[in-house]
């Protein structure tokens, strides 16, 4: 289940964009330099400026599904039911391995079902897919819509030139109503 679309139903509290590239970076200029925008040009606006799952929405936009990879995990607390999970993704398309989406995924384990989380766990799966094939109940919130400048981390991982401005979005989910997950998604266009 998802939320309208549209910028003027943006959440009322934002996720805070360093604290998610500190999980992983010194710096946030090493990932990019991030401006807040009202809106994307298109076709950014199709992938970022909804509601809805990433994964649903570049698999459709892109015409096949996604592979997941975790390139950085961080867990704070317990080794299996850990307080806080981030990590670090790719997505690319299954047929021809393009690159289209960077992301960085901090999430509340314990507010979701064991066998959810442990799925999430195994990185196998875009999380995003994960909650659909569990059917969780689910709530994605727009936070905010970035202009971003690539960095040399993001350039690497994106496989773009240092430099390149593409567009990403903060967000979050609640998963059977309880807030669980925090979002940095940034997406590429095929060449």
């Amino acid at each position: 289940m998802t939320g309208k679309t549209g910028t003027r139903d943006r959440c009322d509290q934002q996720v805070q964009l360093d604290s998610l590239i500190d999980e992983f970076y010194g710096t946030i200029d090493e990932l990019g330099s991030f401006c807040t925008v009202a809106s994307c040009p298109k076709p950014f606006d199709q992938l970022l400026d909804h509601e809805a799952h990433m994964t649903v929405t570049v698999e459709a936009f892109h015409g096949d599904l996604v592979n997941v990879d975790v390139h950085q995990t961080r867990s704070i607390g317990d080794e299996l039911l850990p307080a806080s999970y981030t990590r670090e993704i790719t997505l690319a398309t299954r047929g021809n391995g393009t690159l289209v989406q960077y992301g960085i995924v901090r999430l509340d384990p314990s507010a979701l079902a064991i066998d959810v989380w442990k799925e999430i766990h195994s990185q196998a799966i875009p999380l995003g897919r994960v909650l659909i094939n569990h059917q969780v109940l689910r709530d994605v919130h727009l936070c905010q819509l970035w202009e971003v400048v690539a960095g040399p981390a993001l350039a690497s991982r994106l496989k773009i030139p240092v430099g390149e401005t593409t567009y990403g979005r903060t967000a979050r989910i609640s998963c059977d109503s309880r807030p669980a997950i925090e979002l940095l998604e940034i997406v590429r266009l095929q060449e």
